[in-house]
C-alpha cells in the first residue's frame, strides 16, 4: 500500500469505529437509564407495536378490575337493602298473622296503622337502593371490564330489569293489602258517611241523642232479632268511639263492625245476620250511618229468597181446607235435607225461619231475616245449593211462597274482603309470594357479585400475564446492557487510541525527505 498525506485511511477507520461505539455507549445508558430496551421505534418497531398492544389491554383490565369492584360494591349496598327489606316483610307477615285470627280481641284499625307504615318504608327503601320499580339499578346492568376476544366477551350483565325484581310493594304486589278488619259495607238510604271525617263529630246536639242498628242474627235459637243502639253525647262522638260502642254490643253475637277503606260502616263474622239502619233519633245530628241503610253477611254463601220468581215471602195459608206447600232441597258437602213449607209450620215469616233452621240444623246453613223484613236470608260458611223441587198452590184461595217455581236457586259465594279476617288472610298470601319473589332478586343480586368477583380475579391475572408479555419485549435487560456498557466504553477509549496513532502516522512520510 502506497504512504500518502492527503488521505489519512487508519484515521478514518479509526473515527468511524469511534462514531460506532459511541452510539453503542450511547444507546446503552439509554436503557439503563429508562429501564426499557425500546426507547423509540427504531429500536424495534414490530416489537413496540405488540407492546403498545399489551400496555392498552393492561389499561382496559385495570380500568374494567375498577368498575367490576364499584359494581360489586353497588350490588352489595343492594343487597343489604334487600336483606332489611326481607326483615320489614317478616313484620308484615307477623301483623297479618295476628289480624288473621278471628280471636283477636285488639283494634285490627291500629295493627293496619303499622302495615300501613311499614308498605311506605318498604317503597322507601326500595328507592333508596334503587330498585324501586323503573329505578336506576331496576334495568340490566352492564359492566365492562375487558379482556375478551370481543366486546360482548368484555362485559358482564346482572340482569335486574323488569318489575319481577324490583323490590317495592308495586312490585312484590303487597301494594294494596291490608290488615284492617273486612266486612260487609252497609249500603242504600242515601249519600254514605265518612266515619274518618276527623272534623265532624257524629250523633252531636243532645246528650239523649242515638242512633239504631236492626240485626237478625243466626243464634241457637234460630233467627233473633237484635236492636243496638249507638249513644251520641251534647258534643258528639268521633267514628272510632262509634265503631267501639257497636262492638261491644255485638261481640257476643260474634259479629264486628269496623271502618273500610272509604271510611264508611261496615260489618263481618262468621255469623249469619243482616241489618239495616234507623233515623237518628232524640235530636242527634250527624248520623254514623244514613238512614234505611243495608248490609248482608256476604263474607258466607248467601241466597236470599227474593231471588226466586215470588218476590217476599208470603205466608202459607190454608184456602177451603187446602193450603199452599212448597218443597225445597239443600245440598251441602255432606248430604242433602229436604224442607216442606205449608200452613202448618209456614203461617209467618217466624214460623217459617223456625221450620227452616230446625230443618238445617247441622247443615252449616242458617235462615234469617232479610234487612228489608219481608223475605229469608239463607247463608252458610261452605258451599251449598238449593232447589225447589215442588210447589203446589193451594186450592180455593190458600196461599204462601217462599220461591214461587220449581228449579235450581242461585247462590252466591262469598267475598273474602267481606270477613272479619279476610283482608289479612288475603294479604298473608300476597306476603308469602312477595317473600319468595323478593328471595329470587336477592338470588340475582348475590350471582351477580359472585360473577364480578371472579370477572375480577381473572382480570388480575390477564394484567399479569399480559404485563409479563410486555416486558418481555420492552424492558431492557439491566445485566446484559450493564456487560455491554463495560464493553462500549473500553471500545471507546481503544478507539480514541487509535485515532490518536492514526493522526501521527503521516508523520513518518517526513523522514523519506530528509536529506
Amino acid at each position: 500500500m502506497s504512504l500518502s498525506i492527503q488521505t489519512n485511511i487508519a484515521s478514518l477507520e479509526a473515527q468511524n469505529a469511534i462514531s460506532v461505539n459511541n452510539k453503542f455507549q450511547n444507546n446503552t445508558i439509554q436503557q439503563l437509564s429508562s429501564g426499557y430496551r425500546i426507547n423509540s421505534s427504531g429500536d424495534d418497531a414490530a416489537g413496540l407495536a405488540t407492546a403498545n398492544q399489551y400496555a392498552g389491554t393492561i389499561a382496559t383490565l385495570t380500568q374494567g378490575v375498577l368498575n367490576a369492584n364499584n359494581a360489586s360494591s353497588t350490588l352489595q349496598i343492594a343487597d343489604g337493602g334487600i336483606s332489611n327489606i326481607s326483615t320489614i316483610l317478616n313484620r308484615l307477615q307477623t301483623l297479618a298473622t295476628e289480624s288473621a285470627s278471628s280471636t283477636f280481641a285488639g283494634n285490627r284499625a291500629t295493627v293496619n296503622n303499622e302495615y300501613q307504615g311499614l308498605l311506605t318504608e318498604v317503597n322507601r327503601q326500595a328507592a333508596a337502593i334503587n330498585l324501586n320499580t323503573g329505578g336506576t339499578y331496576n334495568t340490566n346492568l352492564v359492566t365492562y371490564v375487558g379482556g375478551g376476544n370481543n366486546q360482548a366477551n368484555s362485559q358482564v350483565s346482572v340482569d335486574l330489569s323488569g318489575a319481577n325484581n324490583a323490590v317495592d310493594s308495586t312490585a312484590l304486589g303487597i301494594a294494596n293489602t291490608s290488615v284492617a278488619g273486612g266486612g260487609t259495607e252497609l249500603s242504600g238510604g242515601g249519600t254514605a258517611v265518612n266515619l274518618n271525617n276527623n272534623a265532624v263529630t257524629f250523633l252531636s246536639g243532645n246528650a239523649n241523642g242515638s242512633q239504631t242498628f236492626n240485626f237478625n242474627i243466626d243464634t241457637a235459637t234460630g233467627n233473633t232479632a237484635v236492636a243496638v243502639a249507638v249513644a251520641g253525647s251534647l258534643a258528639g262522638i268521633t267514628g272510632t268511639q262509634a265503631v267501639n260502642s257497636l262492638n261491644s254490643s255485638l261481640a257476643q253475637y260474634g259479629i264486628s263492625a269496623s271502618i273500610a277503606s272509604d271510611g264508611t260502616l261496615q260489618f263481618g263474622g262468621s255469623t249469619a245476620f243482616t241489618v239495616t239502619t234507623a233515623a237518628a233519633a232524640g235530636g242527634a245530628t250527624n248520623a254514623i250511618a244514613t238512614a234505611s241503610s243495608t248490609a248482608i253477611n256476604t263474607s258466607n254463601y248467601t241466597l236470599d229468597s227474593s231471588t226466586g220468581t215470588g218476590g217476599a215471602f208470603a205466608a202459607f195459608t190454608a184456602g177451603g181446607g187446602t193450603s199452599a206447600s212448597e218443597t225445597v232441597v239443600f245440598n251441602t258437602a255432606s248430604g242433602s235435607k229436604t224442607v216442606t213449607l205449608d200452613g202448618t209450620n209456614a203461617g209467618s215469616l217466624a214460623d217459617a225461619e223456625t221450620a227452616l233452621n230446625t230443618a238445617l240444623s247441622g247443615t252449616g246453613i242458617s235462615a234469617v231475616t232479610t234487612a228489608n223484613g219481608n223475605n229469608i236470608s239463607f247463608q252458610g260458611n261452605n258451599s251449598f245449593s238449593v232447589n225447589e223441587t215442588a210447589y203446589t198452590a193451594g186450592a180455593s184461595g190458600g196461599t204462601g211462597n217462599l220461591f214461587g217455581a220449581a228449579g235450581n236457586v242461585a247462590v252466591t259465594g262469598p267475598a273474602a274482603t267481606a270477613s272479619n279476617t279476610g283482608n289479612a288472610i288475603a294479604a298473608l298470601t300476597a306476603i308469602q309470594t312477595a317473600v319468595s319473589n323478593l328471595g329470587l332478586t336477592q338470588g340475582i343480586v348475590g350471582a351477580g357479585e359472585n360473577k364480578l368477583n371472579y370477572a375480577v380475579n381473572l382480570a388480575q391475572s390477564q394484567i399479569t400475564n399480559f404485563s409479563a408479555a410486555e416486558s418481555g419485549i420492552k424492558d431492557a435487560d439491566v445485566a446484559a446492557e450493564a456487560a455491554n456498557l463495560t464493553k462500549a466504553q473500553v471500545l471507546q477509549q481503544a478507539s480514541l487510541a487509535a485515532l490518536a496513532q492514526a493522526n501521527s502516522a503521516p508523520q513518518a512520510v517526513l523522514s523519506l525527505l530528509k536529506g
